[in-house]
């Protein structure tokens, strides 16, 4: 087997790796909320703590350690870095673990995953020309695809919670902002140090309202404990590591194709696990949505969405 189509299982094993691990986190987390009683704000400001301490400490080590300290130089760097964190990481990060506590993490995962199709939208209009057919085909199948998931195909009720659906919207909303916001300060710095900064920064923001030494520790049994570390750690840094090095030998289309695994592992864990009613609207609602991906991920290669995996 050649070298080339090794580092192609290589990639391909890693950001399939990376998706499973994001969508498993999601279904731990609702978990957590609903039958550990672990407060969602709380949750959030950790993961973002501990996460981008991590990554800040995991780049120093390496060769672009000095982009760490360099990104805060330029004050309009420092500006658009504290607003990616405190609107763009912080805002994507509390409203998807909110629409998780208030409905399901299959849910919450999918109408995340209609922020590319926002995003697709918002710079037809803003470039002011008419979507390709492609992008119409798109938003098509996002909005089937989310309003069989939010009634299951029945127009009469709702399957989720209003406030679920809030969240879950606003969640798309703030990732489609997290995607096009950074760009310039990706191209100048690379992904790892400005979304560690933006982790660590949403959290510094976020412990204001959450504080993270206030969790009833003494309360918790170990599993508890475990499963945390496991969102904290493994939901979190480890996925964007294999994310960020599957770069290496995989096109960016290529990554935000396979991470289309996310969204049904969250489902299928969801399903299986914690018995989250699915029918079959809910589950034609889910391939629609994901579907939404699979179209702007092939058909623009030249496109890059900054992963919202962070």
């Amino acid at each position: 087997m050649s070298l080339r189509k090794n580092n192609r299982i290589k990639g391909f094993s890693m950001v399939l790796g990376a998706a499973v691990l994001w969508g498993c986190t999601g279904t731990v987390a609702q978990h957590l909320f609903h039958n550990q009683q672990v407060d969602p704000g709380w949750l959030v400001t950790v993961r973002l703590l501990v996460s981008g301490i991590l990554l800040l400490l995991f780049i120093s080590l390496r060769r672009e350690g000095k982009q760490v300290q360099a990104v805060w130089k330029s004050p309009r760097d420092r500006r658009e870095l504290l607003l990616l964190g405190v609107v763009g990481m912080m805002g994507v990060q509390y409203t998807f673990f909110a629409a998780i506590d208030t409905g399901n993490a299959a849910t919450a995962t999918l109408l995340q995953y209609l922020g590319p199709v926002l995003l697709t939208a918002w710079i037809a209009l803003s470039m002011r020309r008419m979507p390709e057919r492609r992008e119409w085909a798109a938003v098509s199948f996002a909005l089937m695809g989310t309003f069989f998931l939010v009634t299951g195909g029945n127009r009469a009720s709702l399957s989720i919670s209003p406030a679920a659906l809030v969240w879950g919207l606003l969640s798309a909303v703030t990732l489609a902002f997290y995607t096009v916001y950074p760009s310039r300060l990706l191209k100048r710095w690379g992904s790892a140090p400005v979304v560690g900064w933006s982790m660590l920064i949403g959290g510094v923001a976020l412990s204001f309202f959450y504080p993270p030494w206030t969790a009833p520790w003494s309360d918790w049994e170990m599993g508890t404990i475990l499963l945390i570390l496991l969102v904290v750690v493994f939901g979190t840094l480890v996925p964007f590591l294999l994310y960020l090095d599957s770069l290496r030998f995989l096109q960016p289309s290529e990554t935000g194709l396979l991470s289309c695994a996310e969204p049904l592992t969250a489902a299928v864990l969801a399903v299986w696990w914690l018995g989250v009613p699915f029918g079959p609207g809910e589950w034609l609602g889910a391939l629609l949505i994901t579907g939404t991906v699979i179209l702007l991920s092939i058909e623009s290669p030249k496109k890059e969405f900054f992963s919202k995996e962070a």
